[in-house]
């Protein structure tokens, strides 16, 4: 059963959760903190390349299976234009000023 965005505990990651789906760029941007880094399946990856690849220009969308880690760790299904529908999980590390410094995704 999927968990709705607005559900999610988290409030940095419900933020990235609503800016990846609502397709927000500049949203998702301002939920970072200066620096952020991310990883996919294990590597890591630029920051800018990778959500500009496999979320905004492919279309990227999350639906949320499970939360853990008090809404820090997510089971989700991930669908874009260029892989389609897989089943992933995410890790997100939110500074004290409540963006995001680092995430972590890959196939679960």
């Amino acid at each position: 059963m999927t968990i709705q965005t607005s559900k999610l505990s988290d409030p940095a990651v419900r933020a990235f959760v609503t800016a990846v789906n609502a397709h927000d760029r500049e949203g998702f941007l301002s939920i970072l903190s200066p620096g952020a880094t991310m990883a996919d399946d294990g590597t890591d990856r630029d920051l800018a390349d990778w959500i500009d690849r496999e979320i905004f220009t492919s279309h990227g969308h999350m639906e949320v299976d499970n939360e853990s880690n008090n809404g820090r760790d997510l089971l989700a299904s991930y669908r874009n234009d260029t892989y389609g529908e897989m089943r992933t999980t995410w890790h997100f590390e939110v500074e004290e000023d409540g963006r995001i410094s680092r995430f972590e995704t890959g196939q679960a």
